[in-house]
């Protein structure tokens, strides 16, 4: 569980960052969870972008996502939102106390 200290220092990285991926009308598959399962390993901290074209909303996006990468939600704005998971080999984001 992140602190809001922590949150916000993820936040303020986030910023900067473009979004990696992007949902659309496929909704979230297997292979999509898959991908960014892979993706927070490589990076620690993902954005991902929901189309227009897609049914879902950015907020449900991410509880699903956070639920089965085991991950953190980080925040959403607007249609993008931002997931972190802590690396087990390429620790990069040393979070606040």
């Amino acid at each position: 569980m992140l602190t809001g200290k922590q949150r916000a220092y993820l936040k303020s990285k986030a910023n900067t960052m473009d979004p990696l991926f992007q949902i659309g009308k496929n909704g979230l598959t297997e292979n999509f969870v898959e991908q960014v399962k892979e993706a927070l390993e490589a990076r620690e901290l993902i954005k991902i972008k929901v189309l227009n074209n897609s049914s879902l909303e950015a907020d449900e996006v991410a509880k699903e996502i956070c639920q089965r990468a085991d991950a953190e939600y980080v925040q959403s704005m607007g249609n993008k939102l931002v997931i972190y998971k802590e690396s087990e080999e390429n620790k990069t984001i040393f979070l606040p106390k």
